[in-house]
């Protein structure tokens, strides 16, 4: 028997939140390394102009560079969750923290959105993880 759709969808939120932000997560990067302010991503600042900067954290390469890393974590976890492994289960819940301080800091709305869906669908099958 294969792995259960709600595990695949899962993954899939995994996958589109990681490549979604952690795609243009690279190019915000890049902005900063040659001194230019950060891009915009279909007329929204990306991964600025939100309460980080409001209670005075300036969005730098290393804030970034943390950002990337959960993202990355994320692609993993959703490769791992379409494979049925329940580490990358547990992996997902343990980012969603860490992706929550980044969701609000950079006021991004659909992480939020894509984590409680991931973690129900991922519960809802929890007994069909190896």
């Amino acid at each position: 028997m294969g792995v259960p759709l709600q595990l695949k969808l899962a993954a899939l939120l995994l996958w589109l939140n990681a490549a979604g932000v952690g795609l243009p997560c690279l190019q915000a990067i890049g902005n900063l390394l040659a001194g230019r302010d950060i891009p915009y991503v279909l007329g929204f600042p990306a991964y600025g102009r939100g309460p980080f900067e409001h209670y005075g954290i300036q969005t730098t390469v290393p804030l970034l560079v943390g950002f990337l890393v959960v993202c990355l974590l994320e692609g993993l976890a959703g490769w791992l969750v379409w494979h049925g492994k329940r580490r990358g289960a547990i992996l997902a819940l343990i980012l969603v923290p860490a992706g929550a301080v980044y969701w609000w800091g950079f006021a991004l709305p659909f992480g939020p959105i894509f984590a409680i869906a991931r973690t129900f669908l991922i519960v809802q099958r929890w007994t069909s993880l190896i």
